[in-house]
């Protein structure tokens, strides 16, 4: 049997390959600590991100959970998880930069 084809669940859960490494370290990765790192890519996208009210908090948790579900499905281990959300967030905070226009301090995305 060819230990590297993908069975997929009906339920919409992960897919699972057995005997592939990619997914077993995701068997160990704690839903706890899933939800810190949506925590942390929130914090990180309401410094960048305008956004008014719980409806606005809503849709940054929206963002951040989607983000964190693309990068945990196409990870190929927990370093390189947390390795893809840090380049992001990096790049995020790199990208943004602060500008004083008439005494008020502005947010704008550089190109």
């Amino acid at each position: 049997m060819d230990t590297n084809n993908s069975e997929a669940t009906t339920s919409g859960e992960a897919t699972t390959v057995v005997g592939d490494q990619r997914e077993l370290w995701q068997l160990q990765l704690q839903p706890a600590s899933r939800q810190r790192v949506i925590a942390k890519i929130m914090d990180t996208l309401k410094k960048h991100l305008p956004y008014h009210g719980q409806e606005g908090l809503n849709e940054i948790r929206m963002i951040a959970v989607r983000f964190e579900e693309k990068v945990y499905a196409i990870a190929s281990s927990q370093t390189d998880y947390l390795r893809r959300i840090s380049l992001k967030m990096h790049t995020l905070e790199s990208q943004s930069r602060t500008v004083c226009v008439a005494g008020k301090r502005k947010r704008v995305m550089a190109p």
